[in-house]
């Protein structure tokens, strides 16, 4: 199927929208790593440094609260492996925050300026500051990472790149994208998380379903609690405009149709990790592990979602229990 082009579908007299409880669909444990307040330190020091981000931006960030999300979704690991997740999560969002503000022309540029860091750490000297933190920041993890997956972390960020410019010119022309390809997209743009697992088990059909299963919820979750602010400045890639284009339904009928999808990924989820086959005690817990950080991504990113202030401003709590959204206007 085809996108459309034209303007984001109307909003009719809604002032409003009620989300889905996804929090009490979701029963797996919260926890959070004991090494957050550290880790959020430093790592708003390393993002900060040389003047990086003054003002509204630095408060923006502080809202973020990006320290406890990185401790909720690695609540078990040690503090190095949690400040490199933490500054890792810091650096997309900020990726995230400078991509939302350019047309097609500046996230090309930016990309190359963050491809040419990652691919030539130690001989590429751009200035701007975006390459000094990705070229830092990989500069550590290639102390430590394997040779694949430094392949797939730069393949990741060049997906990634590849999005947000796709994201930049159907804004500027006012495309939505359909919802076949949304999802295609969303799902190329995931983050792999590398344990010594053997490839033919990584590629096992229940494996990639449990990893699939884990991002689904995550960005279609992640879209649901975006949109307020989305909407609000006519961002189109967001799966609830994809969904009231392509399935004809008014706002709230989309928003509980996202939120069914959210719970059918959550059910899917549990499903899969139950019918678990074995492939002898060493590879099995190394699976366990890759399933169980899954789940914690699941439920701490669902939490963190309304104690940030990045989709709720300072009303995330009162969110979270009364389930209320009250629609931002439109910016002219």
């Amino acid at each position: 199927m085809s996108a459309s082009t034209g303007q984001l579908p109307p909003l009719a007299s809604a002032a409003k929208i009620t989300l889905p409880d996804l929090v009490s669909h979701c029963d797996f444990k919260l926890r959070c790593n004991r090494h957050r307040k550290q880790i959020t330190r430093e790592t708003k020091w390393w993002l900060f440094k040389g003047g990086n981000l003054n003002g509204k931006k630095r408060d923006a960030f502080h809202g973020l609260k990006a320290g406890l999300l990185t401790a909720m979704t690695y609540p078990d690991a040690a503090y190095p492996q949690l400040r490199v997740c933490n500054d890792f999560l810091t650096y997309l969002f900020h990726l995230d925050n400078l991509s939302d503000d350019m047309d097609n022309r500046g996230t090309r540029s930016t990309a190359d300026v963050v491809l040419n860091s990652l691919y030539h750490p130690y001989s590429y000297r751009g200035s701007e500051r975006v390459g000094k933190m990705t070229r830092d920041y990989y500069k550590r993890m290639i102390l430590t990472a394997s040779p694949g997956s430094q392949q797939r972390f730069i393949e990741t960020l060049d997906l990634f790149f590849q999005s947000v410019t796709q994201q930049a010119t159907d804004r500027t022309k006012g495309v939505i994208p359909d919802l076949e390809s949304y999802i295609a997209l969303r799902r190329d743009t995931s983050d792999a998380n590398n344990l010594n697992i053997p490839d033919e088990v990584m590629e096992h059909p229940i494996i990639l379903s449990l990893g699939e299963a884990a991002n689904d919820l995550v960005t279609w979750s992640n879209d649901i609690f975006s949109y307020n602010v989305e909407q609000s400045k006519g961002d189109t890639h967001n799966m609830i405009p994809v969904v009231m284009n392509e399935e004809g339904l008014d706002l709230q009928s989309a928003v509980d149709f996202v939120g069914n999808m959210c719970r059918q990924s959550i059910d899917r989820f549990v499903e899969d990790r139950a019918n678990l086959p074995s492939w002898g005690p060493e590879i099995d817990k190394d699976v366990a592990i890759y399933v169980n950080g899954l789940a914690d991504w699941i439920v701490g990113s669902l939490h963190w979602s309304f104690e940030s202030e990045r989709y709720f401003g300072k009303t995330g709590r009162e969110v979270k229990a009364n389930r209320i959204v009250n629609l931002l206007p439109r910016r002219a």
